[in-house]
């Protein structure tokens, strides 16, 4: 299947996701499956997908957010680009 949407990351992403890598290496197996759902289907129109429209959250800085296991990628879509902003990883205490 030819993937609708073309994903690019900025050079803030990269860096955060080779630190993440490093000491998670888990990480680049969930990276891949978070191209695969970005490039066929962002905006979780078939609502299968693990994806929020974040509220209050102004263009250019990651408008949506993506969430894999304990790890969060947030993007913005322009057109037919996504353009991965963040890669983060969510607290063990966060809902503690």
């Amino acid at each position: 299947m030819t993937p609708l949407f073309r994903v690019e990351t900025t050079s803030h992403f990269d860096r955060l996701f080779k630190k993440l890598v490093r000491r998670h290496p888990e990480l680049a197996v969930l990276y891949a499956r978070a191209l695969d759902i970005l490039s066929s289907d962002p905006h979780n129109r078939t609502r299968s997908h693990p994806i929020r429209k974040l509220e209050n959250m102004p263009a250019g800085e990651g408008r949506f957010r993506l969430r894999l296991r304990r790890f969060r990628f947030r993007y913005d879509i322009a057109g037919q680009l996504v353009i991965l902003k963040v890669c983060s990883l969510r607290s063990e205490a966060t809902y503690r």
